[in-house]
């Protein structure tokens, strides 16, 4: 007993079918893989100038720069304005 075309076209297309969905579940995967693995290491700080030095008991998380100043957030929870031309310590904030 031969299969009628009918029902040969019908496995036909549901085989293609699982074909394209098994593509298009890897491009999702690599999608999401390129997308979301630079995310995992955090970006570099971006360089204080060589005028400005922070306190020995300092270390930075978190630089701004502003219009002739430049904001230091440090690791022991302070907030640390410098001026941008001469590097001099301007403020001092605590983070409570």
């Amino acid at each position: 007993m031969t299969t009628p075309p009918e029902l040969r076209f019908l496995k036909w297309l549901v085989t293609a079918l699982a074909g394209v969905m098994m593509v298009g579940i890897a491009v999702i995967v690599g999608v999401l893989v390129l997308r979301l693995g630079p995310a995992v290491t955090p970006p570099p700080l971006p360089a204080l100038p060589d005028h400005v030095s922070l306190p020995a008991d300092s270390r930075a998380s978190a630089v701004t720069f502003g219009q002739g100043w430049i904001a230091v957030v440090t690791e022991g929870q302070e907030i640390l304005i410098f001026d941008a031309a001469s590097g001099d310590l301007r403020q001092r904030f605590v983070i409570e």
